[in-house]
């Protein structure tokens, strides 16, 4: 996977948070507050891909567009910013060399717990 920074995801996450659009759950809680596939597929069909894009730091632009596989690094429910994605996520893109991504995580979680 070769996901770069998806830069309009991070001001849309920039903007959910000054607005207090934000779950300050704990570091573990990820797992259990995801968006199921099922959540992923209703919202897409109600809002469309771009939306949906929206709500992924990352974006491999290898893959074919109009696929889940296009996108990762998730940061929140389509409601609100989880702090627990944002954590998971600067791990994960750290993990796998996507310097820019968890750069902008840590920004992102700096963020969150300014608030």
């Amino acid at each position: 996977m070769t996901a770069t920074l998806n830069k309009k995801a991070l001001e849309h996450a920039r903007s959910l948070v000054k607005q207090g659009k934000v779950v300050r759950d704990g570091r573990d809680d990820w797992s259990e507050h995801a968006p199921s596939a099922d959540d992923e597929n209703r919202y897409i069909d109600k809002h469309g891909w771009s939306d949906f894009a929206s709500w992924h730091l990352g974006e491999d632009a290898d893959a074919s567009e109009e696929t889940k596989g296009r996108f990762s690094f998730p940061f929140g429910d389509f409601a609100k910013v989880h702090r627990c994605a944002v954590i998971s996520l600067a791990s994960r893109a750290a993990q796998f060399d996507h310097d820019d991504i968890a750069k902008a995580s840590k920004e992102l979680l700096e963020l969150i717990d300014e608030g």
